[in-house]
This record gives C-alpha cells, structure tokens and sequence, in this order.
C-alpha cells in the first residue's frame, strides 16, 4: 500500500486505506462516564453518520477522533498514524494535513471574502497565494459558489456560509472530514442543499467523513450509520433505501 507523506515527514494513507481508527477509546469526567470502549474504523471513500441524543457524546467522540481532545483510554489513529505519543506540535500538523472540521456554526472571517476564507489554510501551511486562491476557487466552484467569490460572509445567505466552511476544510486536502450537526442551524430546505452539496463533494474528492446528525432522514443518506447509545458506539442497520 502507498503512503504519502505529511508535514513533518508524517505517513498518510492512500486512497481507499483506513483513515480513522478509534481503538477501546474511553471518555471521563471523574465519575462521570461519557465514552466507554468504542471502537471504530473508518476509511477513505466512505460516509459515516453519528446519531446520539444530545449529551450523548458526540461531540467528545469527534474531537477525540480530531486530537481536540484526548481520551481517558485508547488509542487514535489517524491516516495509519497512532497518536497517544505524538507531541503537541507533531499533532498540530497531522490535524492540519490529514483533518477538515466543519461545525454547526461556520466560523468564516467576516472581514474577508469566500476566496480568502477558503484560501487560508493553503496560505498557512506555506502555500503561494496563487496556488491557494486556485485551489479554493476551484472547491467554491464545485460547491455552487462560483459567483460569489469575492462575497464576504455577511452578504452570503446561510446554506452558502456553511458551503464556504465546507470548501474551507477541505483546503488542505484532508483524509478524514469530520461535521458536527453542519446543518442544525439551517431550515429544513436549506440544510438538504447543504448536505447534499457536503455528500457530492466529499465523493468527489475520496474522503472519508464523520457526520454527527440528529436528522435520521439525512443520515440514512450516508453509507454507514452508527449511534452512542450507553457510552459505546453501535452500528445501526439501515433500512432499504
């Protein structure tokens, strides 16, 4: 198997290799239990939903699983890569190079455009600003985005505010996509644009992706579907499409 290499000198996966392994991961609070012995591959090319009643765990497990926060037991790996021994800076890059967040807020900068917004990472990780701005372009274009480039956050409706976060991470060409509800703040019309336009793109681009859901409609829509339900993670069959 092909690997390609990261920041750092980092191992990534191909193309169709494991992206996430969450290996007897558990999450507590003192006494208080979040997370207890999951366990869970993901690879690339594949969709995942997360469903969970709130306070159920869902956001632990994704920032977890995205190295914002480390578990009480167990193991992450990322791309191939085992993390319980990375250092803070060894981490930083790999969620740079191997990682894209998408929330249920869109976090973009009101000051500059969906160009820039978009273009940011690429510009952090060293990239030339020609490059960066050709790359986010083309992902704004693919999201629908493309005549509105140049629009500042504040002047795009809400579907293409969370579109522009998703073009944003997906800048650096992740491994793994992880969204916490990307369309809990939309109206039901808006947030099937928006997932559909998550779910074309994130094919397109061979991805494997993590989405925590409390829409079963939208989550059925995904190739697997998975649930917290007493602090372990099962999956859940889906029914005939």
């Amino acid at each position: 198997m092909r690997s390609r290499l990261g920041s750092g000198g980092i191992p990534m996966n191909s193309s169709g290799a494991e992206a996430l392994h969450l290996d007897g991961i558990a999450r507590r609070y003192g006494e208080l239990v979040i997370l207890e012995k999951v366990d869970f591959r993901l690879r690339r090319g594949e969709t995942v939903a997360l469903l969970g009643p709130s306070g159920s765990g869902k956001s632990s497990l994704l920032h977890i699983a995205g190295l914002l926060e480390a578990p009480s037991e167990g193991e992450v790996r990322i791309a191939g890569v085992a993390t319980s021994m990375l250092n803070d800076a060894a981490k930083t890059r790999l969620r740079r190079d191997a990682l894209g967040f998408v929330y249920q807020f869109h976090h973009l900068l009101p000051e500059f455009s969906a160009l820039d917004n978009v273009a940011l990472p690429r510009l952090i990780s060293g990239e030339k600003k020609s490059a960066a701005e050709a790359e986010a372009a083309r992902l704004l274009t693919a999201l629908g985005l493309g005549e509105r480039l140049t629009h500042q956050p504040g002047q795009l409706s809400g579907g293409e505010q969370q579109r522009t976060a998703i073009a944003r991470a997906l800048a650096n060409k992740p491994e793994l996509l992880l969204a916490d509800e990307p369309t809990g703040n939309l109206d039901p019309k808006t947030s099937d644009l928006v997932f559909d336009a998550l779910l074309k793109i994130v094919r397109e681009e061979g991805l494997a992706a993590l989405v925590a859901t409390h829409d079963q409609r939208l989550a059925s829509r995904m190739d697997r579907v998975v649930a917290i339900r007493n602090q372990r993670l099962v999956e859940i069959e889906k029914a005939p499409a």
